[in-house]
Order: C-alpha cells, then structure tokens, then sequence
C-alpha cells in the first residue's frame, strides 16, 4: 500500500468567501457558514483521486494547506472559525472517498496568544472527527517575532496534551513577511524547529512526543556538519552548555536527529539518497504534497516532480523492506490511528 503522508486539500474555490467575509467584517460576521456545495466538494474530491491514481498511491493523508490558515490574524474566534471550517471539510471529503483519505487537522494557532487556545479544536478533530494528528506551525506570528521556538516551554501543554492522546505533530511552516516567501519560509522553519528542539529538554520531558518534520527536515540533514561540530562543542566543554543539564551532551546530534520523523517531500533523487542515509529509512514517510509545488513537468524524465514513487524504488541501496516502512510502515507507526481506521482500496 502507498500512503501519502503529506498531502493538502484540494479546496473549492466557493470556500474561501468564508475566509474574505470573517477578514473583512471586524468580527461582526454574526453566524454565517462556509456555502461549499455538496457537488463543488466531490468536483475536487474526485479530482484529486483521479491525481493519486495517476500515480500509484492509495491513500493521501490531508490536512490544511498552512499559509492559508489566518495564523496572524489579530481575532482568535475568526482564526478558529476558520481552522474548524477547513477541518469539517477534510472530514467531508473523507465522507466521500473513506478509503483513499485521512485527516491532518489545522490548529487555530495564533501569534502571540498561549498555545492553549488550539486545545478545543484539537479535541474535537481527533476525538470527533476521527484525524490521525495535527499540523502544527511553529511560527503562528507568521514572521513577527512573537511566538518562541519548539523548544521553549511555551510549547509544553501542546506537548503534554499531545503525548497523553497519542497524536502526532506534523511540522509545516505557513505564511510569512519580510524578505522570504513561502517556500522560503517553509524550509527555515522547519530548520529551526530541528535545531531548537535538539538544544532544549523537550525529548527528555516527552521521550514520547512524535513530530515529524515536512519536506525532508529543511536544511539540517544537508548541512548536518554544522551541527556536529556545535554538539561536538558542548560535549568536550568548548563552549556554554546548551542545555540545562548534561543529558544532552552524551548524544550525539544524530541521535538527536533520529528522535524526529521526516517526509520524503524532495523533488530530487540526490537529496532523498542523503536523507535516507543521515537519518535512516526507518524514520521517513513517504510524502509528495501532490498536488503542490513540485508538481511541475520535468522535461528529463517527462514526470512531474512531485511522482517520488519511481524516484524512491530506484535507490539501490534500499532494501524492499525499507521501501516497504518507507511507502506505508512508517506511516502506520507514527499515525497509529491510521491502524484503527485502515480499509480497503476502493474499486
């Protein structure tokens, strides 16, 4: 089985009057709903099994596209109208193809508000709607300088909420300003999510915290020489203690780094060859976010970029069974529900 660990909503475009109506209103948008018909909603459903299908996969995890997601918004009830807009959908959509989908729920983070106010809609999409996990940003200011990193403390009653209920954390960077886009973002971001985690106690607080970092871990498993030589640094007393005890001097960084999880969203063969030997095919999940921003034509191979499937079964130092953890044991491993709501392929 392929499951597509990292895949957004294909989302009609009826819906986002909701989101122009809430901005534009200054909060007086009384009670007023998405208006996304029944028949909108299976024209992109269907739509995008047609693009799972063209290429081999069977089952796509979904879940928000993140910089749509308002996180910088001033007005929490708008973000949290919103985010639970977007996860009904999710839900609606798995309604319609209940064997090719699961859901990723959006958070209803906001910059500069305590991470608490997400507690309710995370209940509610994991205990009611039945998702998997979580997308969580790491920067809910979108760029503004607010919100501290994944290894402060503002994050642990994320953390301990998310350990108690199993659910696992996806990592994905959203919207930003400044001298970046997007894109640019996401792969800063998830950076920064690595090395700041790797400098704190969180894994030592939550040894059973999953998170998994989007679009094969930013830059850290490419510059992972930089890395070494800080941890290096604090072993053999070069420099400050970068943490609050001497635990974390005893691992390495790639032992640090294995405490992660990582998707396969790299759009070429050289760069996933050197994921899957720094940190391991048994600590990847197969992801494409197809369809996105890898889904241009490579004119060499006549593909799109974003169809990894060939690209990983080609890699001659993987054995089957590490493509077999790769496409679909991995998946199952760290979205354990996945295990309690699996069926069968639809015909």
């Amino acid at each position: 089985m392929i499951i597509d660990a990292h895949a957004h909503l294909l989302t009609p475009a009826s819906f986002f009057g909701f989101r122009s109506m809430l901005q534009v209103s200054n909060g007086l948008h009384g009670r007023s709903r998405p208006s996304t018909t029944d028949a909108e909603l299976k024209a992109a459903a269907d739509r995008n099994v047609a693009i799972m299908d063209a290429v081999g996969t069977d089952m796509q995890l979904i879940s928000p596209r993140p910089f749509m997601l308002m996180h910088s918004h001033p007005r929490v009830r708008d973000v949290q109208k919103w985010v639970a807009a977007n996860n009904d959908l999710i839900a609606r959509t798995i309604e319609l193809h209940p064997t090719r989908f699961r859901g990723v729920a959006g958070l209803p983070q906001v910059g500069g508000q305590p991470v608490e106010v997400v507690f309710d809609e995370l209940d509610r999409a994991i205990d009611e709607l039945g998702f998997v996990g979580v997308l969580l940003n790491s920067d809910p200011g979108e760029g503004d300088g607010r919100t501290p990193t994944l290894g402060d403390e503002y994050w642990y009653p994320l953390y301990e909420r998310l350990v108690a209920k199993d659910v696992p954390a996806h990592i994905h960077g959203a919207s930003c300003y400044g001298r970046e886009n997007y894109s640019e973002h996401f792969i800063s971001e998830e950076s920064l999510a690595i090395t700041s985690l790797s400098r704190s106690n969180v894994f030592r607080d939550f040894p059973n915290l999953k998170l998994m970092i989007s679009h094969g871990g930013g830059a850290i498993p490419y510059q992972i020489g930089r890395w070494r030589a800080e941890r290096f640094g604090v072993r053999v007393g070069e420099r400050d203690q970068a943490r609050s005890d001497d635990d974390g001097a005893k691992e390495t960084f790639d032992e640090t780094l294995r405490r992660f999880w990582f998707d396969t969203v790299l759009y070429n063969k050289e760069s996933l060859e050197l994921l899957f030997k720094i940190v391991g095919p048994d600590r990847c999940l197969f992801g494409t976010e197809r369809p996105g921003s890898g889904s241009a034509i490579d004119p060499k191979t006549g593909r799109s970029l974003d169809d990894l499937r060939p690209v990983i079964e080609e890699i001659s130092f993987l054995s089957p069974a590490d493509k077999t953890a790769i496409f679909e044991g991995n998946a199952r491993t760290f979205y354990s529900r996945l295990n309690e709501t699996m069926g069968t392929k639809e015909n």
